[in-house]
């Protein structure tokens, strides 16, 4: 936040030294139009301190120094040399360290707008003019026919609402109070950004249909909602889960998300079908990518592929090993230590090298020659939300079963160690899209989650019920149980059998 009032300091400044040197800085380095010019700043911008590129650079208005905001190097100088001021290099704000404070002036504001028209004009940028919003008269009719403001404070229920199950779709109500509390989700819903693709029929659109749930749950109603609308458009376009019989609630997931991706509008179009290189806001915050590393055992040349991924399937069952083992032998006495007890050691086993074996032998572009190899799966880039299935009904050929065994997951997770970058795969050693995970051999924040949701399934594989668990503030939990909305502690959340597990990145905590 920048401070409107007036500096003392920066007035002292302005009179004793002018504003040259706030106008060099911002044209070298902030409003910067060559090549040239910008090779320059990316060999000069570092902390005259730790020697590195950082990304809040500050540059001392009295002297030649740059500084980290971040580890308080800049702090530093300005203590020792007692220089006050500083400018941010990424936007051209002053800080006064006196006033412990960013500070607006409409003289810094005026070199700031002259040095962006100049750099404009010599890209060939077109300028746009920008005029303050003012309502007109229907929306000032609007504002004085509802004088009520809704205010979102602590113990708030607003965006808590049940929802009326229309025969076993219970399934659906639990993905339904999961997407409707995913942060950004909610952010552009309610920010009505939206643009329906379906012109000669708006009704068909299932994005407008859910902008139109986040409505109806964040307009303080209490009574449970009847998404009947909601379910005709899925069953519409995704006729695999047309009918009143119960459904997998993962597929519901997957299949709600594809269909709102081919809604969206991306880069590429409405009509783009693949989650590669598409923009739209469901693969903003729901699509990673994952990396497959295949190392051939003669020459140890990798070959790498990389895919992008919305959710995280993990097994719970023995490993593939361990099933042969128990299938050659008469007793079935064998106990796999190996099988998961927690999320991490599901994540371990599913980034864990696997032995391809002598029957799937690849051909291998180094030897040209067929080769027995190993095959790892590894993180590229994590989404901002993470969502984790875990794999709880088998089914063979000989029998369905449902996994039963209580798996631990944590209320916060770091997932730096599957990484590419830290597990160290040969292809993406060098890779400098890896350099986010790692900052001088600290864990990035940027990879660590929190929870908030959790979809529960109770019963057997032929029959059952699903409920969910959200939260709705930190640390405030509720389980929702299609119309009924009960509160929740953290324990009882961590304590359930789970199901599907949300993750948002903890950069998105609100304090």
């Amino acid at each position: 936040m920048m401070s409107s009032r007036i500096c003392e300091h920066l007035e002292t400044f302005k009179a004793n030294y002018g504003l040259n040197s706030y106008q060099i800085i911002y044209k070298q380095f902030i409003s910067v139009t060559t090549q040239e010019s910008r090779k320059r700043k990316a060999r000069n911008c570092i902390c005259f301190t730790c020697r590195l590129p950082v990304l809040r650079l500050h540059s001392c208005l009295y002297c030649v120094f740059f500084g980290c905001f971040t580890e308080h190097h800049i702090h530093e100088h300005s203590k020792t040399q007692k220089h006050n001021l500083a400018m941010d290099l990424s936007y051209g704000m002053v800080y006064c360290f006196s006033c412990e404070d960013y500070m607006h002036d409409k003289d810094l504001e005026t070199i700031a707008k002259k040095q962006k028209r100049r750099a404009d004009k010599v890209r060939g940028v077109r300028c746009t003019q920008y005029y303050r919003w003012e309502p007109t008269s229907q929306e000032l009719q609007v504002l004085k026919d509802n004088p009520q403001r809704k205010r979102i404070s602590e113990n708030s229920h607003i965006g808590l609402r049940g929802l009326i199950n229309l025969g076993n779709t219970c399934f659906m109500n639990c993905i339904v109070q999961a997407l409707t509390h995913t942060p950004l989700l909610r952010d552009y819903f309610l920010a009505d950004r939206h643009v329906c693709q379906f012109e000669a029929d708006p009704s068909m659109c299932l994005v407008c249909e859910m902008a139109r749930l986040f409505q109806e749950f964040y307009s303080g109603k209490s009574s449970p909602h009847t998404p009947f609308k909601l379910l005709h458009l899925v069953w519409t376009h995704a006729r695999h889960l047309a009918g009143y019989e119960q459904q997998d609630a993962h597929e519901f997931f997957i299949a709600t998300l594809d269909v709102l991706h081919r809604h969206c509008r991306g880069t590429n179009g409405p009509t783009n079908n693949s989650p590669h290189h598409c923009n739209c806001i469901i693969d903003q915050i729901f699509t990673g990518s994952l990396q497959s590393d295949v190392v051939c055992q003669s020459c140890k040349g990798v070959s790498s592929v990389e895919d992008p991924i919305w959710d995280f399937s993990l097994d719970l069952g023995p490993s593939l090993h361990m099933r042969q083992q128990r299938a050659s032998s008469s007793t079935q006495t064998i106990c796999d230590e190996s099988e998961p007890k927690s999320l991490i050691d599901c994540l371990e086993r599913f980034t864990r090298p696997e032995h391809l074996g002598s029957s799937a032998k690849i051909k291998c572009s180094s030897c040209q020659s067929y080769q027995e190899s190993t095959k790892q799966l590894s993180l590229k880039k994590l989404p901002v939300v993470a969502s984790f299935h875990l794999k709880r009904f088998e089914h063979s050929s000989r029998f369905h079963k449902k996994i039963s065994s209580f798996i631990s997951f944590p209320q916060y997770l770091d997932m730096t160690p599957f990484m590419a970058s830290k597990i160290g795969c040969k292809s993406g050693s060098n890779d400098s899209s890896n350099v986010n995970s790692y900052t001088n051999g600290v864990a990035n924040n940027d990879n660590k989650y929190c929870l908030f949701a959790v979809v529960n399934h109770s019963g057997t594989i032929e029959t059952g019920h699903y409920t969910a668990f959200i939260r709705q503030h930190r640390d405030q939990w509720f389980k929702c149980d299609d119309h009924l909305i009960m509160r929740a502690s953290v324990q009882e959340v961590l304590d359930s059998e789970g199901y599907l597990l949300f993750y948002h990145k903890q950069i998105l905590e609100y304090e």
